[in-house]
């Protein structure tokens, strides 16, 4: 048989999430293009979505993920800090650990 494993995780904080996979996806959208317009056109999302979603990480991590200009002539933009690369970097360790975890205890299943 072929079983598969469906799961997803993400990390709250006093019961508000501050990272799950959309949000990550999110921040690396905008740490590659420099603006949280050009990252939410690039995921298929609303520029409201996404600074909905961006202020929401802000307010219950433990320092500013992002650092954001206003527009003007040239446009805005939006950086992430060290913290929120350091964020990322520690979401996704985790979620590979996670499905490493998993697959192990589906090869288990597979061998009964």
């Amino acid at each position: 048989m072929n079983y598969k494993i469906k799961s997803r995780i993400w990390i709250e904080y006093n019961n508000h999430v501050l990272l799950g996979e959309g949000r990550v996806h999110l921040l690396k959208a905008i740490d590659e293009m420099g603006s949280l317009s050009k990252a939410a056109k690039s995921l298929n999302i609303s520029y409201k979505k996404a600074w909905d979603l961006i202020d929401s990480v802000n307010k219950s991590a433990k320092n500013p993920v992002t650092i954001n200009s206003i527009g003007g002539k040239g446009g805005g933009g939006a950086e992430l800090t060290d913290y929120g690369k350091l964020l990322i970097k520690s979401f996704d360790e985790i979620n590979q650990n996670c499905w490493d975890f998993l697959d192990e205890q589906l090869n288990k299943l597979a061998d009964l």
